[in-house]
């Protein structure tokens, strides 16, 4: 059966059959491989079903939209699924590591200097800005789809799911769960935080099954793509908005007590990378250079 995959839907595929190497190589250390083969059979299943039924459908704006945003929902199900191996893979975390080149870069943890701004009302700005990652990427891709901008959402969304797909390569190769665990015995105080910021962090702590993902930040790298393609593509009202909110953001991944500074770092040159090898790796999960050899 032809699937009419797009490059989206291959880099998805790809990644997918990547960690259920990972898997097999590793099942005597993860208790829970079968489920996890298990899940990523059915995402795999059905992101070639609805790659077909919009194929099969042409002009059907559901079909299209729901094979247009497969991807997206394929990103945050894996990204959860990363608890269920990197602890079990990876018993070394890097988080000493981080925390020396911090110090060395500021002769002090961020994460504590900052507790010198520490108020309810700033957590709670900053809380919101860090939950805005979620939907900045999402933004981003339903203003040109639903812009009849197809070339540019499918170059904006490639581009963001590649980014996810290397910030959780960085989680395989160097875990680490973040000052909010590690330096929590230097920090004189709790965050101010109200009821709502209390609530969105332990309903975040509930969801994000995933706690080794400090290195890099991928709230940094996705939302600077995000901004990168809002502003490529003339998303002009998208992003006066996501201007002040990804500055936000960025902030708060270090007042939150959520990254190192050099997880910030790295989060920038990922996007940076990111934007860079974006057209090769469309071309080739395209299948153009195929072609063009051929």
């Amino acid at each position: 059966m032809r699937t009419y995959l797009n490059p989206s839907d291959r880099l998805t595929l790809s990644f997918i059959v990547l960690l259920t190497v990972v898997i097999v190589l590793n099942v005597s250390c993860i208790p829970s491989w079968p489920l996890l083969i298990f899940r990523y059979s059915v995402l795999a299943l059905v992101v070639l079903l609805l790659a077909a039924l919009d194929r099969r459908t042409p002009g059907s704006r559901l079909s299209g939209f729901l094979h247009a945003f497969i991807p997206i929902i394929c990103v945050v199900i894996i990204f959860n699924s990363l608890g269920d191996i990197i602890p079990f893979i990876r018993q070394h975390y890097y988080d000493e590591v981080l925390v020396r080149i911090d110090h060395l870069l500021f002769a002090a943890h961020p994460t504590v200097w900052m507790e010198r701004f520490n108020s309810t009302w700033l957590t709670a700005l900053f809380q919101i800005a860090y939950i805005s990652y979620y939907a900045m990427p999402i933004a981003v891709a339903t203003a040109l789809f639903f812009g009849d901008k197809q070339a540019e959402f499918e170059t904006a969304a490639f581009t963001i799911i590649l980014c996810f797909y290397l910030s959780y390569v960085g989680y395989l190769l160097f875990p680490a769960v973040g000052p909010r665990f590690t330096l929590n015995h230097l920090q004189t105080t709790d965050l101010q935080s109200g009821p709502m910021t209390l609530w969105i962090r332990q309903t975040l702590d509930t969801l994000e099954h995933n706690k080794t993902d400090a290195f890099p930040s991928g709230h940094t790298a996705v939302a600077l793509v995000s901004l990168f393609y809002a502003w490529k593509f003339r998303q002009k009202a998208l992003f006066r908005v996501l201007v002040p909110a990804a500055s936000a953001l960025i902030i708060s991944t270090v007042y939150l007590r959520y990254h190192y500074v050099i997880d910030v770092i790295a989060g920038v040159l990922l996007a940076v990378l990111t934007i860079f090898i974006s057209p090769w790796m469309h071309r080739i999960f395209s299948g153009k250079d195929r072609h063009a050899k051929g």
